[in-house]
């Protein structure tokens, strides 16, 4: 990890912690069905499926996956929500800064990083992407969900306590593109409004 970002990553995972428990009351029964759908869809492989779920949280998804017949994993830096997604899935869950990562190569069929990846800073990316993608297997995918912005990278949230990124589509894809990512789909939640209330910017990729 470079460096000049370990103040940034070690304050938004201290912003979450702090707050583990309001943070699985106020996101627990949010639906992101339609992003779980949209990662499943793209896997062309029989079932059942390796599925990493990044920055996995409480374990609402990996959950999901599992109660789906998957064989999820989940990764989170914050200790606190590693040992609650254990205890609400049942799944295996590991213990990984996203800027440390350690995975197996070759190992997943999909990797769901929703509302994750735009915690890594801008200069780490590229760096992070090679890693997910050397950790799917020939022809996986990566979904991916982050807020919608104008490239705004610097700190977030109520409090400003969490450092992040805002990408705007075409920055996003060309990162993705440079990393060796093939576009799948795009779209903008949540679904059915205007896109001035639309903050989220999901999107689908192959490995190529």
């Amino acid at each position: 990890m470079t460096s000049s970002f370990k103040s940034e990553v070690a304050a938004t995972l201290q912003s979450y912690a702090s707050r583990a428990e309001a943070f699985w009351e106020g996101t627990r029964d949010h639906d992101v069905s339609q992003n779980i759908d949209a990662l499943l869809r793209h896997i062309d492989v029989p079932v059942p499926w390796r599925i990493l779920d990044l920055g996995c949280g409480p374990g609402r998804d990996l959950k999901t996956f599992r109660e789906l017949g998957h064989v999820p994993v989940g990764l989170d830096g914050v200790r606190e929500f590693v040992e609650m997604a254990r205890a609400y899935s049942g799944a295996e869950v590991w213990h990984q800064d996203m800027l440390r990562l350690a995975l197996p190569e070759a190992h997943f069929d999909g990797i769901y990083a929703n509302a994750s990846l735009f915690h890594v800073p801008r200069a780490e990316l590229p760096r992070v992407l090679g890693e997910l993608r050397v950790a799917l297997k020939p022809r996986s995918v990566l979904f991916a969900s982050n807020p919608r912005g104008n490239d705004e990278e610097g700190w977030r949230g109520e409090r400003g306590d969490r450092y992040g990124v805002a990408y705007c589509w075409d920055t996003w894809r060309t990162c993705l593109q440079s990393a060796g990512f093939a576009e799948l789909e795009h779209y903008y939640r949540p679904a059915g409004l205007p896109r001035e209330q639309q903050p989220w910017l999901a999107s689908v990729w192959r490995k190529s």
